[in-house]
């Protein structure tokens, strides 16, 4: 007799091993044909899987947190096998799922272009139509290389080649197509009905530029039309916020081929930065930290003790002098260790709080940079806690509240934190790492936080507490962080006086807000669609005359606001002031400031917002107060 346990804690018994989808249709004929797959033993698993012991079972429908990742999978096989039935020759190689959808790398005698796209986006829909059933079978590593070798597939044979001989095979047919994969998949193709091939580029085999260039097709994938079209309807959004399209709009920054992943800095970008900048500084005053400034360059042997040249090494950039090799670093927890070393310290001074916009380096593939979203010159808005065992709780409660004001203020309000956990590989043994998972669940539950547990997404050396911002059109980034950790300053010899006069390693904390400056400031634009907050906006506002008569007032009123720390520009050119006032209005500047022979007279300003609404006139000291209570 073989027990069945389903979620809601009942029991169903068979005198015989049993698929899951028999079990789903004992239960009823509508859970029969919801079912996309199974969770036995919390191992996700396909419909026809076989249960042959007592085991806890959960049906997979489309309410199911893991279904969307059943479907994208499934619909990449059916974009695969689309692209064969229109397109005899072409070799398909990998197709992961990916966030928000999947894609699929082709081998073929031409690239495929964006004209492609529509016919096999309807050659998918009539092989769901189909209603193909999805069947696995099992081979040997030597059977499936002959399978797909035979088969004219030599990417996959390679694929197979290099998985170990002993190892058996799941592959995944539905109609003429076969395919290598560890599944699961839907039951049949007409479960999967919300699709859209999204874009094509070019991606090398295996990610090496030596390698012939293959065609990678993306597409996105969802249980429901509603969700397809939401999604679509973000995608429009969000070209409409990319924050490159905004930065040449605004001059605030740009890049180029001659410094990959490295910005230029425009003034008015510049003045957005140090505005972010000197509003993290102030919290770093105000929450006790000691701002600190470390070498960029350090000798490899600080990076080997550490622990980051044995985990990091081929994310690091070297150079080399008088017969040293040096790497730029990409993180700054080790050069605060060192700070930290100078001196002799008692626990009577910790916690010591040190905090760096700390520039590093990081040598990110070329295909996965993206604007300043994704760099390889950033700036963290990096902090060390050093503390005691007895501290950790209070410092991370502490930690919390400030992130999360901070990130209102930038105009954030949905956020949820996650927990990551121990990776492969890391350092340290498992008491270790238990002791450092429990502290920061102690702290989130002393701060009163809900979270979600994120197995083996943790630091090589401690788990971490992630912050995850929701934007205003509904994209979540992961920001802030604050991780434990018991390892490092032992390697590095960090030492303080215990109260028994006993040598004690100290714990780490490694925290940040905003994290890299540059993709804080890019998600900013983005979030605020470049309509910008007036304390945060590149230009609050620009003055502009009506005629040359009042060019020597509209200048004053800039001076006089720019000595007060305001970022005020003026607009002196000979042109009809309502073209000005469209063209500053497009530029999302917050504030107007229009002079004609009246205002010049009375020492005033006529003040429009960029919406259009007309505040009358004032004074130039009126205008000053107002917009100073703008500024956090």
């Amino acid at each position: 007799m073989i027990a069945i346990t389903l979620p809601d804690g009942s029991r169903r018994e068979f005198d015989q091993p049993v698929t899951v989808a028999e079990v789903a249709a004992s239960i009823g004929p509508g859970l029969a044909k919801a079912a996309l797959a199974g969770k036995v033993d919390g191992r996700l698993v396909d419909t026809s899987f076989r249960i042959e012991r007592d085991a806890a079972l959960e049906i997979v429908t489309d309410k199911h947190p893991d279904a969307l990742e059943v479907v994208r999978h499934s619909t990449a096989h059916l974009l695969a096998q689309a692209v064969q039935r229109l397109h005899p020759g072409a070799q398909v190689t990998i197709g992961p799922v990916i966030d928000n959808g999947f894609y699929y790398d082709f081998a073929y005698e031409r690239p495929f272009t964006p004209e492609d796209l529509p016919a096999i986006e309807e050659e998918m829909k009539r092989i769901a139509a189909e209603g193909l059933p999805v069947s696995r079978t099992v081979k040997s590593r030597d059977e499936a290389t002959k399978f797909f070798r035979d088969m004219g597939e030599e990417y996959k044979a390679q694929i197979i080649e290099s998985i170990p001989a002993d190892e058996e095979l799941s592959l995944y047919s539905q109609g003429e197509f076969t395919d290598l994969c560890r599944g699961p998949h839907v039951p049949s193709t007409d479960k999967l009905r919300s699709f859209k091939l999204m874009k094509v580029a070019g991606a090398y085999w295996r990610g090496d530029h030596n390698n012939q260039m293959l065609s990678r097709i993306y597409g996105t994938a969802w249980l429901n039309d509603k969700d397809l079209k939401a999604y679509l309807r973000q995608i429009e959004e969000a070209e409409k916020r990319d924050h490159r399209r905004i930065a040449k709009q605004q001059d605030l920054f740009h890049l180029q081929e001659e410094a990959p992943g490295l910005v230029f800095w425009h003034p008015k970008g510049w003045s957005v930065w140090q505005v972010v900048e000197q509003y993290m500084r102030k919290v770093y005053r105000d929450t006790g930290y000691g701002e600190v400034r470390c070498p960029q360059i350090l000798d490899v042997e600080l990076w080997k003790k550490s622990g980051h040249w044995d985990n990091y090494q081929d994310n690091m950039f070297f150079t080399e002098s008088e017969k040293r090799t040096y790497a730029l670093k990409p993180m700054n927890c080790p050069g605060h260790v060192q700070v930290f070393r100078q001196g002799l310290h008692s626990y009577r001074d910790l916690p010591i709080r040190y905090g760096e916009f700390g520039a590093c380096h990081r040598n990110e593939p070329s295909g996965a940079l993206h604007g300043i979203l994704r760099v390889r010159g950033f700036t963290q808005d990096d902090g060390h806690v050093f503390c005691t065992d007895g501290q950790v709780e209070a410092e991370v409660t502490a930690f919390h509240a400030q992130a999360m004001k901070v990130y209102a203020d930038f105009g954030f309000t949905d956020v949820k934190v996650k927990l990551a956990l121990r990776p492969e590989p890391r350092m340290g043994d498992d008491a270790t790492w238990d002791k450092a998972e429990e502290a920061l669940r102690a702290a989130l539950r002393a701060a009163g936080v809900e979270w979600e547990e994120l197995p083996g997404e943790g630091a090589f050396y401690g788990p971490k507490i992630e912050y995850h911002l929701k934007d205003a059109i509904g994209r979540t980034w992961q920001l802030g962080t604050m991780q434990v950790d018991f390892m490092m300053p032992a390697r590095l010899g960090a030492e303080y006086v215990d109260e028994h006069s006993q040598k004690r390693h100290p714990v780490m904390l490694h925290r940040a807000i905003v994290g890299s400056m540059e993709r804080f400031i890019g998600i900013l634009i983005e979030h605020h669609a470049g309509v910008w907050p007036a304390w945060l906006a590149p230009v609050q506002a620009v003055v502009m005359n009506i005629t040359d008569a009042q060019a020597d007032w509209a200048d004053e009123v800039r001076k006089t606001l720019t000595n007060q720390g305001f970022r005020v520009e003026s607009d002196l050119r000979n042109e009809k002031i309502g073209y000005k006032i469209r063209e500053h209005t497009l530029q999302r500047v917050p504030y107007l400031l229009v002079v004609g022979d009246r205002e010049k007279d009375n020492g005033m300003v006529a003040v429009r917002t960029r919406g259009g609404e007309d505040l009358g006139t004032m004074s130039v000291a009126d205008f000053a107060a107002r917009l100073g209570t703008e500024a956090l």
